[in-house]
């Protein structure tokens, strides 16, 4: 299988560049996997395709403002730091740019010197490990200095950094957010509630490792970087009780699929755990939780056009792809949804 058998054309006009102002105005296109029968809707109308005695799972990771601009001390000479993960304590994982400022050893200062971090590693791939140095609580530094770290592809300002969080965002940790999510508001949940359809939580941080181009030509040498998971018992209850009782699971999301499929068995079972997945999911994946999957229109030859493809079937979604483009769906991190039935 090539990694040219997921492209598509699409202009770069129907890239979205800032959110509705109402997150369930979207657009939703559905789609059936058996049958590749296309229909239009809007995200509000999600709800006629959820069934009383269904869960649907939600990634409540929340995004960390994680794009870090300062100075080398002493010469003033200007990074962007990029946060990924956090490996213990005040040491994390992050991109520099220009990686050839960020030696080993070197101080730089945010804020007039509110945060200072040290270079102590260059890892895999150029990225650095830098170890904080602060006064008081880092979150609340962050929160303060910090950007959001939208995708390169936005070039547009975001004025409510709240915009490029899920309502239901908890868990902080991810470099990018779980962007099916981002169509849901309160109010529909709570009609998701009366209608019958159980909800329950996932947590998977997100790193840039899920956006990263596919570089190989053959799908099969790929390989994915790893992010962090975590399901809670009364979570995973719920999702267990839904597939014994003949229910279906709706994931939001590419995350929410991974993580439900790295962690359930070959009955579809999951239990409750952390760790990190670098699972990859492309066509000839047999899925074990997901019946369904609600997501956005994702990069042509990603990883993410790929795992829909292994639910819906490879020509299903690119005929639907196709039909996207035609209709002018927006694209991407702020764009329309879809819903794979």
């Amino acid at each position: 299988m090539k990694t040219s058998d997921f492209n598509f054309h699409l202009p770069e006009e129907l890239i979205a560049q800032h959110p509705l102002e109402k997150r369930d105005n979207s657009r939703l296109m559905v789609l059936d996997k058996a049958t590749g029968e296309i229909e239009h809707k809007h995200f509000y109308d999600v709800l006629n395709y959820l069934n009383p005695g269904d869960t649907l799972v939600l990634n409540n990771t929340r995004v960390l403002p994680a794009r870090l601009i300062g100075e080398k001390e002493n010469t003033g000479g200007k990074i962007e730091f990029l946060l990924l993960k956090r490996i213990e304590g005040d040491k994390w994982e992050c991109l520099a740019k220009p990686g050839k400022r960020a030696k080993i050893g070197t101080i730089f200062t945010f804020g007039e010197g509110k945060l200072k971090c040290k270079v102590v590693d260059i890892v895999e791939e150029g990225n650095r490990v830098i170890e904080f140095i602060y006064d008081g609580i880092f979150e609340q530094v962050l929160d303060e200095l910090g950007e959001m770290p939208l995708p390169p592809y936005i070039t547009e300002r975001l004025e409510d950094r709240e915009r490029y969080q899920t309502v239901y965002s908890k868990e902080k940790g991810s470099a990018a957010a779980p962007t099916a999510g981002l169509h849901f508001t309160e109010e529909l949940l709570q009609k998701v509630k009366e209608k019958g359809v159980n909800i329950a939580y996932v947590t998977l941080h997100v790193g840039l490792g899920t956006f990263r181009p596919v570089k190989v030509d053959d799908v099969n040498e790929h390989v994915m970087h790893s992010e962090f998971y975590h399901l809670e018992d009364d979570d995973a209850k719920i999702i267990n009780d839904t597939k014994k009782n003949g229910g279906k699971i709706i994931s939001v999301g590419t995350t929410s699929t991974r993580t439900l499929e790295t962690i359930g068995d070959e009955n579809g079972m999951v239990r409750a755990q952390s760790g990190w997945t670098n699972i990859f999911i492309y066509p000839g994946y047999e899925f074990k939780v997901v019946d369904k999957l609600i997501t956005n229109f994702h990069l042509p030859e990603s990883t993410l056009i790929m795992l829909v493809s292994a639910l819906a079937g490879k020509e299903k979604v690119m005929n639907a792809y196709n039909e996207a483009v035609k209709e002018k769906y927006r694209f991407f991190s702020f764009g329309d949804s879809m819903i794979i039935k």
